[in-house]
């Protein structure tokens, strides 16, 4: 059986069969919540106790398969599942007996592979063996990101629940400062529904959004990127300050400043060539379910030419050498780094 679709699942959630089920993908929290349900309703109602087994990642293959051989107790059906089963850090006979399970697992047994923490790793060999037999024998559901526009309605419909409202404007400063991760999001409207409530209200506001949101460390980086290309030394230094006060690594902050600088140069370079601020996706896969970066990049990069982005890479590839070869202080590597930057900017506007 192909790949199938979250939808797909939802069907068979009412009523599942024996068979092999694989849960993977990006969006954890939705993940978990699907395989809580396929684990109960495929375990039954009776004797949950016998017919319901869970093991976690570190179980070893020969007691799956005597628990997915194990008949029923007093029920048509039992349902085995194993949580972040690693096939890369098993040997390759725990990895053979787990596959000759799946594929001749018996007609009572619903055996759940499913991934709430680590990311299923398809290109490498023993994982695409896994995921191959997995696909043949049974059912595989992917859980991907959603959307920005799919988890602003996801997100209004979870505020309404709370007794709030969540409008456009507000959804969608949320999702650009707390990502896109569901698990944080929620709770982030957890938070602003309860601030809401208790100042009298029901609409939860952009400012409120703005004054009780902390922003991942990139978006703090775009910001903080917008504002030294607009030569704005207060804003450039206000959010510089705010990451050193997250405890964030200079290494990640200077990661993210570089990928923030790159998606500026790759968008200048598609609108020059007389192309979409989209064009960096057909060449750069990561921006395929990014695209509102490149949109993001479009708006900042305005009349700054090619020359100014060009030295301030050369300039972030310097403080990434100062950062790694060197014994100066990291965050005076940084401090250095925007100046330098600030300077750069304040010389080519003349």
């Amino acid at each position: 059986m192909p790949i199938i679709s979250e939808q797909q699942l939802k069907q068979i959630l009412a009523a599942p069969a024996p068979g092999v089920y694989l849960l993977c993908g990006e969006e954890k929290l939705l993940l978990k919540r699907a395989a809580r349900k396929l684990i109960e309703r495929a375990g039954g109602e009776n004797f949950p106790e016998f017919n319901r087994n869970e093991f976690p990642g570190l179980a070893e293959a020969a007691r799956i398969v005597d628990a997915a051989v194990a008949l029923p107790f007093f029920a048509e059906q039992k349902c085995v599942a194993v949580a972040d089963w690693n096939p890369a850090e098993k040997s390759q006979e725990e990895l053979d007996r787990l596959c000759a399970l799946v594929d001749d697992l018996p007609e009572t047994t619903a055996l759940v592979l499913w991934y709430p923490t680590l990311d299923f790793d398809r290109k490498a060999a023993k994982w695409k063996k896994l995921a191959e037999r997995c696909e043949k024998k049974g059912s595989v559901v992917e859980f991907k990101r959603r959307e920005p526009g799919e988890l602003k309605r996801y997100l209004a419909k979870e505020a309404e629940k709370q007794g709030c409202r969540l409008g456009g404007p507000a959804a969608g400063r949320l999702v650009e400062y707390a990502g896109t991760s569901l698990t944080a999001l929620l709770g982030e409207v957890e938070k602003l529904c309860a601030y809401t409530l208790a100042q009298g209200q029901r609409e939860i506001t952009v400012q409120a959004v703005e004054e009780l949101t902390p922003k991942t460390t990139e978006i703090t980086v775009f910001l903080m990127t917008n504002a030294l290309v607009a030569g704005n030394y207060e804003k450039t230094y206000e959010h510089l300050e705010q990451l050193f006060y997250q405890n964030e690594e200079p290494v990640a902050i200077l990661a993210a400043m570089a990928n923030s600088f790159l998606d500026l140069f790759r968008v200048k370079a598609a609108l020059e060539s007389g192309l979409t601020c989209m064009a960096p996706a057909e060449y750069a896969p990561e921006y395929k379910r990014l695209g509102f970066r490149l949109e993001k990049a479009m708006r900042a990069v305005g009349r700054t030419p090619m020359s100014l982005l060009s030295r301030y890479l050369d300039l972030l590839l310097e403080a990434d050498l100062a950062l790694k070869g060197s014994r100066l202080e990291p965050r005076l590597v940084l401090d250095s780094l925007v100046a330098r930057l600030l300077l750069a900017g304040q010389e080519a506007r003349g």
